[in-house]
C-alpha cells in the first residue's frame, strides 16, 4: 500500500475518536513540521486550538505520536470558524 493510501485509511478510521479529544479542531493528511518548518514527511495532522503539556491534559485527551505506523503531528491552528 502506498504511504498516502495508508495514511488515508488511518485517518478514516481514527478521525471520529481524535475529534472527541479536548482542543482538537481538525484532522487531515499533510506534512509534519519540526520547529515550525515543514518537512517532506507525510503525516496524520491533528489540528488543535491550544497546545498543552501532557501533564495538563486528561489521559483520555492525549494524542498518540503514532497510529498504526503513521506519524501523528499535532499542529496549533487556533479556532476554526466557517466564513459567513
Amino acid at each position: 500500500m502506498e504511504p498516502y493510501e495508508h495514511i488515508k485509511k488511518v485517518k478514516d478510521l481514527y478521525t471520529e475518536s481524535l475529534m472527541k479529544k479536548e482542543h482538537v479542531v481538525g484532522v487531515a493528511i499533510g506534512f509534519s513540521e519540526r520547529g515550525g518548518i515543514r518537512t517532506d514527511e507525510m503525516a496524520l495532522v491533528v489540528m488543535v486550538n491550544q497546545k498543552l503539556p501532557p501533564e495538563a491534559l486528561d489521559p483520555n485527551d492525549l494524542i498518540p505520536q503514532e497510529i498504526e505506523g503513521v506519524r501523528v503531528d499535532v499542529q496549533l491552528v487556533g479556532d476554526i470558524r466557517p466564513l459567513t
